[in-house]
């Protein structure tokens, strides 16, 4: 395809959520709020499983590997959206939206793996117990988080360069409130039959392959949690995954939301909103899921803060000595 045909658009209208000025600051404020509540949430982890010695093991490996994920997820589209809001303005460039697009795509496929890992991981630990440590090795842990990344990284360039050989009309408005690959295909002018096809194929691949692993993967926990004849021993096999099956179920019934959404006519808006769910609030709430539901990270999370304070006070007498 002649490379002219692309420079007849400069740049995109996302819609948003509304035009009516005075829900503008509500939208704002909720959205700054979500925002903050996830960047400092997924932080908190993170810092949580580094700086603690006794979370250094594969299970927390790889859900700090998911918090810094989500990290980088949401910060692909809602800091763009808060600035649109808070400026009144629609625009964003084309360079900007196939970046915003490329960076959105990587960071969910990379979810969409590591949750797999991590079903991978309580089936280990669970199934194969005595062996857990053996398999789950840290030169293990490190492939397979890389592989994540890998994977990603080539399914978002493949689909990036596809999208970049379209050519789009001038004035292009995108029905959303960030740059999706479905929807730039949608509003392209030029033949989209091999994007829809690498699309359809890449999502069968790479977003049902990992969901029917998991599935996989519970269905053995599950009848081993079965064999097990105490009471007590099921409650605190099951309890080991609760916190991941939870955020396994709100990411993809969240995103199940979204498609089936999407596939009704006249659902733009429905779709946007949808969309919400499994882009900023899933994010936000994963923290929550895992502290609240776990001893270890409450406790990293409490002495976390105790030496942050413990600090913060030997610096302020630091400063008042002459």
């Amino acid at each position: 395809m002649d490379p002219g045909n692309n420079t007849g658009i400069s740049e995109f209208q996302l819609w948003g959520f509304s035009e009516d000025p005075e829900l503008q600051p509500l939208l704002f404020g909720l959205f700054l709020s979500m925002y903050l509540m996830t960047v400092f949430g997924n932080l908190l982890i993170v810092l949580a499983v580094s700086s603690d010695s006794h979370l250094h093991t594969p299970m927390y490996f790889f859900l700090a590997n998911l918090s810094f994920a989500d990290i980088c997820f949401t910060s692909t589209t809602v800091p763009k959206m808060l600035l649109n809001i808070q400026t009144q303005s629609k625009v964003i460039t084309f360079v900007g939206c196939i970046t915003q697009m490329y960076f959105f795509m990587l960071f969910t496929g990379v979810d969409m793996f590591l949750l797999t890992v991590m079903a991978y991981d309580r089936f280990v630990a669970i199934c194969h117990p005595l062996h857990y440590m053996v398999i789950m090795n840290p030169w293990l842990c490190g492939l397979l988080v890389l592989v994540c990344w890998v994977l990603s990284v080539f399914n978002s360039l493949l689909h990036t360069c596809m999208v970049l050989r379209l050519s789009f009309c001038t004035e292009v408005e995108i029905p959303h409130f960030f740059c999706e690959l479905n929807q730039m295909i949608q509003l392209a002018c030029s033949d989209t039959f091999l994007n829809n096809i690498v699309m359809y194929f890449a999502a069968m691949l790479l977003a049902v392959g990992p969901f029917i692993g998991i599935l996989y993967s519970y269905s053995k926990i599950g009848s081993s949690i079965l064999r097990i004849s105490t009471a007590q021993g099921k409650y605190k096999a099951f309890s080991t995954c609760a916190s991941h099956l939870s955020v396994v179920s709100l990411f993809y019934c969240t995103s199940l939301g979204v498609y089936l959404s999407s596939a009704a006519p006249q659902s733009s808006h429905t779709s946007t909103v949808a969309s919400v769910m499994y882009t900023v609030v899933t994010p936000m709430l994963n923290p929550f899921i895992y502290s609240l539901r776990n001893r270890d990270i409450k406790g990293a999370l409490m002495r976390f803060s105790g030496m942050a304070a413990l600090k913060g006070t030997i610096i302020l007498e630091l400063k008042k000595c002459p």
